[in-house]
């Protein structure tokens, strides 16, 4: 290295050594360093003295005024559950804490709490640049920064709060002891629900003490903080456990230090007894209304919204969509159904009311009984997937409605092979509970009788992926495989959410219009201040209302389902024309009910949590789900004035044969009335019937034939394999039944030759 000096006019050039190289960087970076110490410590000042200024004493932790709590209620102003509401707190002395408890939170929380002045230089730097890139929020904080932010500050994740916990936690440490601190946070902290305090949780979860807590139950105690609600094993037990198991693993591998500044670990005999030990926890029989909904509120719509913090300490109050007398009647129905079934093999129910005009969730039952383990009936049936058996049809049937078919046209409910795939097998669908084949229907019959083959016909001909995306557009949010699944799909194969089921018919019953689900009118904090208020949406149209109008026409007309159910079955409500599916899958795991009005969709699932199947004399439509279904629309009915579905103008009526399903022809006998939409009626006469010239016995004659042609040519054989099976016992009515063109060597093809035939 080369310096150059100028003296006196003269310059010179000094070397510098290696060595004085090392030197002069050292020095040079020292005093850079000594300078950046200065800033940082006048900084530190500077910034320590002007929060000071700004923040409450730290004796305030002995008279202060305690966060508030979340209240959520229904519409009508009737709460629903407090998540810390009027808490449940016994101050505990230290002593009196066993010592498990103690160490599993440290180990937890804050391994070296009884080394540092109250704050994690390493964790703090971490969690403030995280914070202040917005790389997200994470914490850095000490059980002293802990007791400062949930005591004395307010729950805002912000740079400056941050700062100021620093701050007042640097203070707490100097005017508390230890243990003192470690006291405040065992008395200060949540626990989930209305449980505050090591105390309160211990005799809540366990029935005891604090002093009496084995390691096994301090462990799942001491992790509870991050997330009471989440974590609480009054609301998800597995969580919990995992939890816990966290917990008992850093107390094993990591340990804490202790007040003599000695590592401690739990040993290996110990870590291994605690994770087996059985946990036993008291009866919660704590005032919480509507379980499920309450917790799809807590653990699935509000975290996209707001902090952990505000939501368990913020104060809020949150007016839901639920109405709170008629989930009560709705629980209870559910309740009396299951125990009714039992002899079904079936041991749990789910129910899902929705308003579609506006999409409010006015009820969900998520089980039978949220506080059993032997249905584990905290797992929400209502927001899990389950297969939908042949609630799916109405979406199939609508696809076909947008491509052209109507309500009228002819499919063949005949035994089918399709063939989908050259690898692999045929798919040979049966209709439900071994009925036989009904030959040519009309769709309006083939969807209110849940005919299988024809609605596998419908998908084949309209298409998987057209279906499944109209279905999601009406808000189903189909988990559907097409490797997996394919045409199956339209019998219940792929999963859905009864929620998401019920507002798919919610857009049905809304002229074809999709609305997000809607479970909240209003939330408000902790001083009144408005922070979000419904909105209501006129929402997207999917389909033509006039198709929407049809299918949910087929699906309430009780006399065209009568072929499969009758006309007294549990699907018809007395005095009213209610739109309803049923729905059973093929291994009986899952039964379904879902109607609709235009005011209400109410949906029903019955089965096994745990995935039994049911007994094989579950009948789709008659038993299962059906009578809570018919029950809770029932008691809706009552109390609601019945509105009936306005049909739009763009449908029209219109005279039809009964059997060609087009303008009646003189050979058919029947004639019924179909809805349309206007350009889609039939202006023509059905070629079914066809005046054919025949040679019998040498004379020369006109007959009319009944002529069967297939949705497709590749199941013309299957149509002919039917019209054979069916009238093989009367040749004259097989002869009359198959169109000429078709195996006329078989059927008599001499018949047809009347070149030498006598007039």
């Amino acid at each position: 290295m080369k310096k150059v000096l100028n003296r006196g006019g003269i310059k010179r050039t000094l070397t510098l050594t290696f060595k004085q190289r090392i030197l002069y960087y050292i020095a040079l970076l020292s005093g850079i360093g000594l300078l950046g110490t200065i800033i940082g410590c006048i900084s530190l000042i500077f910034v320590f003295t002007a929060f000071s200024s700004t923040l409450p004493s730290p004796r305030e932790l002995t008279n202060r005024e305690i966060a508030q709590s979340t209240k959520v209620y229904d519409r009508n102003g009737q709460l629903l559950y407090s998540v810390f509401g009027d808490k449940d707190r016994t101050l505990v002395e230290f002593h009196n804490v066993s010592p498990h408890l103690l160490n599993a939170t440290l180990a937890i929380e804050d391994a070296d709490f009884y080394e540092h002045s109250g704050i994690d230089t390493l964790g703090l730097l971490r969690g403030i640049l995280i914070t202040a890139t917005g790389q997200g929020k994470q914490g850095g904080s000490t059980l002293t920064q802990q007791v400062a932010k949930n005591a004395l500050l307010t729950t805002d994740r912000t740079l400056t709060r941050k700062i100021k916990d620093i701050v007042l936690a640097l203070q707490i440490e100097n005017s508390y002891t230890k243990d003192e601190i470690l006291q405040m946070y065992l008395n200060e902290v949540p626990y989930g629900g209305t449980i505050w305090g090591a105390e309160a949780a211990s005799k809540s979860y366990f029935g005891k003490k604090a002093a009496d807590l084995s390691l096994a139950e301090a462990a799942l105690i001491a992790g509870l903080p991050q997330r009471p609600t989440y974590y609480s094993p009054f609301v998800d037990p597995d969580a919990a456990k995992n939890r816990q198991l966290r917990v008992l693993k850093m107390m094993y591998e990591s340990g804490w230090i202790d007040k003599n500044g000695n590592r401690q670990h739990i040993t290996e005999e110990e870590y291994n007894w605690a994770k087996d030990e059985p946990l036993v926890y008291a009866s919660n029989k704590s005032i919480i209304n509507a379980p499920h909904f309450v917790m799809y509120i807590l653990n699935d719509v509000l975290p996209s919204r707001y902090s952990e913090d505000a939501i368990q300490k913020g104060g809020l109050n949150i007016t839901t969509t639920l109405d709170l007398n008629l989930q009560k009647e709705l629980e209870k129905i559910a309740a009396e159904e299951v125990k009714k079934a039992e002899n079904l093999d079936l041991t749990n129910a789910a129910v899902v009311a929705i308003d579609p005009n506006t999409r409010d969730i006015v009820g969900m039952v998520g089980s039978v009984d949220y506080y059993s383990k032997e249905i584990d009936g905290q797992f929400n049936a209502a927001t899990g997937y389950r297969q939908p058996g042949s609630t799916l049809k109405p979406i199939t049937y609508l696809t076909g409605l947008t491509q052209g078919y109507t309500a009228s046209s002819v499919i063949y409910d005949v035994y089918t092979e399709f063939k989908t795939d050259e690898n692999s097998e045929s798919y040979k669908p049966r209709n439900y509970g071994g009925w036989g084949f009904h030959g040519p229907i009309q769709i309006r019959y083939a969807l209110a009788n849940s005919v299988n083959v024809t609605a596998v016909k419908m998908l084949d001909l309209v298409g998987t992926e057209t279906m499944v995306k109209l279905a999601n557009d009406l808000g189903l949010n189909f988990k559907y495989n097409p490797q997996k699944h394919g045409l199956a799909i339209t019998l219940g194969g792929g999963e859905v959410r009864l929620l998401d089921l019920v507002n798919t018919y919610s857009s049905l019953a809304d002229g074809g219009k999709y609305k997000d689900i809607n479970p909240i009118l209003e939330i408000k904090d902790g001083a009144g201040n408005l922070l979000e208020k419904k909105v209501v949406s006129d929402g997207k149209q999917v389909v033509d209302s006039g198709l929407a109008w049809i299918i949910s026409d087929i699906m309430s007309d009780n006399n065209a389902r009568s072929m499969a159910f009758g006309t007294g079955s549990q699907l018809n409500i007395k005095g009213n024309k209610v739109a309803v599916k049923t729905g059973t899958s093929n291994d009986l795991k899952d039964n379904w009910t879902v109607g609709f009005t235009r005011d209400i969709a109410i949906g029903v699932w019955v089965g096994n949590n745990k995935g039994q199947p049911m007994n094989s004399r579950l009948a789709s439509g008659l038993t299962g789900a059906a009578p809570i279904w018919n029950r809770s629309m029932t008691y809706y009915l009552k109390d609601h004035p019945h509105s009936e579905f306005s049909k739009p103008e763009n449908v029209m009526d219109l005279w039809i044969g009964s059997t060609s399903g087009m303008l009646q022809t003189e050979d058919e006998e029947d004639r019924r009335v179909e809805y349309f939409l206007k350009g889609t009626e039939p202006t023509a006469k059905s070629d079914m019937f066809r005046r054919v010239k025949i040679c019998d016995d040498g004379k020369l004659e006109d007959r009319t034939y009944t002529v069967y042609e297939a949705e497709k040519p590749d199941w013309q054989s299957f149509v002919n394999a039917w019209v054979r099976e069916t009238y093989k016992d009367d040749e004259s009515q097989l002869y009359r039944h198959l169109d000429p063109k078709y195996d006329k060597e078989e059927r008599g093809g001499d018949k047809f030759d009347t070149d030498n035939c006598e007039e």
